[in-house]
C-alpha cells in the first residue's frame, strides 16, 4: 500500500497471480510440492497462502471477496449432445452453449447463446440480474474486520460492467447484440447488470468491512485491442465505472485495480477517467511492455500491478534475470509492483519461481 501511494517503504512484495492446474500437479508429480497443494488450490485460499510460504511469495493480488454478483440464481448446467470424437455440446452457468472437448482445459469454443433477443433478456435474464438481498451475506461482512487476513492486502471484488455480459453471449454474440435492431436492448443489458452489482457493493460496504484495495474482473480486449468499439465501450460503461468507484472512495477505498488481458491502451482512457487508477495484470504478450507508455500518457495517477512476462519461468535464470532488470526500471517510476502478467503456465520451472520470488524483494524502494 505504500508503494502504491508512492510513500517509503522497506522492501518490493513478491506477489503473484495464481496457476494453471496443470502446473500444479506437474510441481506434484516433481516431488516439488506436497501433493495435497495441487488439488482444488484456489486464490486466496489455505491452500494457495501455503504455497506462498513454500515459494516465498507474500500474497497474491487475487485476494479479494464479494458478493453473488452474477446471474442468480445461475442457469443449470448440462450436457445438450455428446459428439462422436468425445466432444460435448454443453450450456454453462450463465447460459453459454460450449463445445468441451475431452483432455482440454483451456477455454471451451463458444458454440451459441440463449440471450438474442428482448424477449430472452426479458424472461430468462432480467430476473437473474436485479439486486436481491440474499446476494450479499450482510453477517459475514459485519464480522469481516476480525476474521480477515490481517497481514496482506485484501480487495473487494467490484464485479464487472462489460466482461461477464461478454462471457453470457460470445464475442460473437455481444457483436450481433450491440447492432441488433432493438438499438436500446443491449444499453438495457448493460444497465440492469451494472446497477444490480451497484447496490451488492453499496451493501457490503455499509456494513462497515473494511478493504485495502477495490477489483474488477473484465476481460474485453485481445492481441490487438478492444473487443468492442472503444466510443462505444465509453458510452456504454463509463457512467457505471463512476458510480461504482465514487461510492468506493467514499468508504475510503483509493486503490483500485481492474483485471483486463490483451492491448488495454485505448479502453484505458475510460477506465482511468472514471476512477480506475492500477492496471492489472498488464500482459506482455507479443506486443511488449505497456505499462511505461500508460504512465507517461496519464501521470502518476496510473499505478500498476504486473508486467513481469511470465514465460520467462519456462526458460532458464539468464531469463528470469533479464525480467527482473526490466522491473527494476519499471519500479522506479514509483506506484508500481511487480508480478508475473497472468497465472503461471504448465511447464514454469520451480527452481526459477523460487529464485524470482526472493530476488524481487531486493529491488531497491
Amino acid at each position: 500500500m505504500n508503494i502504491l501511494h508512492f510513500r517509503p517503504a522497506d522492501r518490493f512484495p513478491a506477489v503473484h497471480f495464481g496457476y494453471w492446474e496443470e502446473l500444479l500437479e506437474e510441481w506434484a508429480e516433481q516431488g516439488k510440492i506436497p501433493r495435497e497443494l495441487a488439488v482444488d488450490n484456489h486464490d486466496g485460499s489455505e491452500k494457495d497462502r501455503a504455497l506462498d510460504k513454500l515459494i516465498g511469495w507474500d500474497f497474491n493480488w487475487s485476494q479479494v471477496t464479494g458478493s453473488k454478483s452474477g446471474l442468480f440464481p445461475a442457469f443449470e448446467y448440462k450436457v445438450l449432445e455428446t459428439l462422436p470424437d468425445g466432444t460435448r455440446r454443453v450450456q454453462n452457468s450463465v447460459g453459454l452453449i460450449e463445445r468441451v472437448k475431452p483432455g482440454i482445459t483451456s477455454i471451451p469454443s463458444e458454440d451459441d447463446y440463449i440471450l438474442k433477443d428482448r424477449e430472452a433478456f426479458e424472461t430468462l435474464y432480467r430476473p437473474k440480474m436485479l439486486y436481491a438481498p440474499q446476494r450479499v451475506d450482510v453477517e459475514y461482512y459485519e464480522h469481516f474486520n476480525e476474521t480477515r487476513p490481517q497481514d496482506i492486502p485484501v480487495g473487494l471484488h467490484l464485479g464487472s460492467v462489460l466482461g461477464e455480459i461478454r462471457s453470457m453471449v460470445s464475442v460473437i454474440g455481444m457483436s450481433y447484440l450491440i447492432y441488433d435492431e432493438d438499438e436500446d436492448l443491449f444499453a438495457d443489458i448493460v444497465d440492469t447488470y451494472a446497477e444490480m452489482q451497484y447496490q451488492c457493493v453499496k451493501r457490503i460496504l455499509e456494513t462497515g468491512a473494511k478493504f485495502d484495495f477495490g477489483h474488477y474482473w473484465e476481460d474485453i480486449c485481445f492481441k490487438n485491442g478492444p473487443l468492442i468499439s472503444p466510443d462505444l465501450f465509453d458510452e456504454l460503461c463509463a457512467k457505471h465505472y463512476k458510480k461504482r468507484n465514487d461510492l468506493c472512495r467514499q468508504y475510503g477505498i483509493d486503490i483500485i485495480s481492474l483485471d483486463c488481458d490483451g492491448v488495454t491502451e485505448k479502453l484505458l482512457p475510460t477506465w482511468f477517467e472514471n476512477g480506475v487508477n492500477t492496471m492489472f495484470p498488464i500482459e506482455v504478450g507479443v506486443w511488449g511492455d505497456q505499462f511505461e507508455a500508460a504512465r507517461n500518457k496519464f501521470g502518476k495517477g496510473m499505478l500498476g500491478v504486473g508486467g513481469m512476462d511470465k514465460t520467462a519461468f519456462r526458460k532458464d535464470k539468464a531469463a528470469v534475470d533479464a525480467e527482473i532488470r526490466r522491473m527494476q526500471r519499471l519500479a522506479a517510476l514509483g506506484g508500481f509492483i511487480p508480478c508475473p502478467d497472468h497465472r503461471l503456465m504448465p511447464g514454469s520451472k520451480f527452481e526459477l519461481v523460487q529464485y524470482y520470488a526472493e530476488e524481487i524483494k531486493k529491488i531497491k524502494v
